[in-house]
C-alpha cells in the first residue's frame, strides 16, 4: 500500500436526527494517484459520501483524514455534472478562475499554465467564446479544465459526464485518463455506468442497501480484461439491486399488514 490520499473509517450520514443514515459503516482508502470509481444506483449516497471527502458535508459518525503525513494543507478540486461556469466569462477567465483564490496563487507561477491545459483539453480553438457558444462537451471540459489548473491532490467528480452523448462521453473520459496520467492527481469518480466504472477504475466500490454499504469493491489491475469486468459487475449490480427490491417488498408488507 502506498501513501494514501484520504482514510475514511466507519463513515456515516444522516441529515436529521431520527431518520435513517443515507450510509454506514463505510471503510474506504484511495492510494495516491489512484482512481476510485463510487458506483450504485441513483438515490444510494454516493454523491452525498462524494460531499463528505470533499468537505462540503460533516460526517455524522466516523473519521476521514485527508492526504494523512502530508506537509501543508491538501487542495481538493470538484467537478460536478453541472459545468456551473460564470456566464459573463468566456473560456479563458472561467478556466483561470480558481487562480484568483489565495490558496491557489502559487499555480500560476507557469506563464503558460492557462494555454497549457487549454491545449491539453482540445479548447485553445474557442479560449474567447462565451458559454452560451459552447457544446455539452466543451463546457465539460472548461470545468474540467479550471479544476485541474489548481494543480490538486485530489479531484473529486460527481457524474462528470452523465448528461452527455456517448461520442462525446467517450472522448472526456479519455481526456481524464490522460489528464490523471500527465498531472498525478488521485481522483474519485462518482457514477451509476457500469461501462464508465469498468473503463475508468483502478479500483471499483459499489454502493448498495438502505443505508448504503460497501457491497463490493473491485481492484483493476493494468492488464485486466475490462469487459470481462463489466459482466462481473453487472451480475453483482443486479444481485444487489434484486436484494433491495427484495426487502422494499417485505417492509412494505408489514406496513399494509
Amino acid at each position: 500500500m502506498g501513501t494514501l490520499a484520504f482514510e475514511l473509517k466507519g463513515g456515516a450520514k444522516r441529515y436529521r436526527r431520527g431518520e435513517a443514515p443515507v450510509f454506514s459503516a463505510i471503510d474506504l482508502a484511495l492510494d495516491r494517484q489512484e482512481l476510485l470509481v463510487l458506483l450504485g444506483a441513483s438515490g444510494c449516497g454516493k454523491s452525498t459520501l462524494l460531499r463528505c471527502i470533499a468537505g462540503i458535508d460533516a460526517l455524522t459518525a466516523g473519521s476521514l483524514v485527508v492526504h494523512p503525513g502530508r506537509e501543508g494543507e491538501p487542495r481538493t478540486a470538484l467537478v460536478f455534472q453541472d459545468p456551473l461556469l460564470m456566464p459573463w466569462l468566456d473560456v479563458r477567465q472561467n478556466v483561470s478562475l480558481g487562480l484568483r483564490y489565495r490558496r491557489n496563487r502559487a499555480c500560476a507561477a507557469k506563464v503558460d499554465a492557462v494555454d497549457g491545459i487549454l491545449d491539453e483539453l482540445g479548447l485553445l480553438d474557442v479560449s474567447s467564446a462565451m458559454p452560451d457558444e459552447l457544446s455539452g462537451g466543451q463546457a465539460q471540459r472548461v470545468a474540467l479544465a479550471r479544476a485541474v489548473l489548481t494543480e490538486p491532490d485530489l479531484l473529486l467528480l460527481d457524474e462528470p459526464f452523465a448528461a452527455l452523448d456517448p461520442p462525446t462521453r467517450s472522448r472526456l473520459q479519455t481526456w481524464l485518463l490522460a489528464l490523471k496520467r500527465s498531472r498525478g492527481f488521485s481522483a474519485v469518480l462518482v457514477t451509476h455506468d457500469i461501462a464508465e466504472a469498468a473503463r475508468l477504475g483502478d479500483r471499483i466500490a459499489l454502493l448498495s442497501g438502505k443505508p448504503s454499504t460497501l457491497a463490493h469493491t473491485w481492484s483493476v489491475g493494468p492488464l485486466a480484461d475490462r469487459h470481462a469486468l463489466r459482466a462481473e459487475i453487472l451480475t453483482r449490480y443486479g444481485r444487489e439491486s434484486e436484494s433491495e427490491n427484495e426487502n422494499d417488498a417485505a417492509v412494505a408488507a408489514k406496513l399494509s399488514a
